[in-house]
């Protein structure tokens, strides 16, 4: 099992990360370059998830169109929630996201992401040899773009803000 670890200060409150980490649309929008889309199979295809909430993905990695079925198994708004495979490529996969404030408009983000891929000890020469990186790279951009729409005005046009709004 490959565990990675992401830290992140972003200068914005605890809720509005804690909100855009949640948002469908802001992951999709940190994930362009795969061709990522929230396919509606009996889950949530925008807004902000929550507990219980499942998202299936579908996007192209690897030269492959893959689809993930997540669920969110712990919450705890704004400190933490966790979201786990319930189907998909991997044989398993935790994401645990962090949150912690450190003044009224700094807030810590963590993430701790683990993963194990089938196929025994071929699977575990992949998590080492690439999808360790891989994967790596994936959560950094995601967590770049989180950071550049909190510290932006940006953050207005993505749920909850735009639902209050109308």
């Amino acid at each position: 099992m490959v565990r990675l670890e992401e830290l992140m200060v972003i200068r914005a409150p605890i809720q509005r990360c804690f909100d855009l980490a949640r948002s469908v649309e802001v992951h999709l929008a940190g994930n362009v370059h795969s061709g990522e889309a929230a396919l509606a199979t009996g889950g949530i295809t925008s807004g902000l998830i929550g507990m219980g909430h499942r998202v299936t993905w579908r996007a192209k990695h690897f030269g492959v169109w893959q689809e993930l079925t997540s669920q969110i198994t712990a919450f705890d708004p704004p400190k933490h929630f966790q979201d786990t495979m319930v189907q998909g490529i991997f044989r398993s996969m935790k994401h645990d996201h962090f949150f912690r404030s450190l003044s009224a408009d700094e807030t810590e983000m963590r993430d701790v992401f683990c993963f194990a891929v089938p196929l025994g000890i071929l699977g575990r020469l992949a998590e080492l040899a690439v999808l360790r990186h891989y994967m790596q790279a994936l959560l950094q951009e995601r967590n770049a773009v989180i950071r550049q729409i909190a510290e932006s005005a940006a953050w207005r046009g993505f749920p909850p803000w735009t639902l209050e709004n109308k």
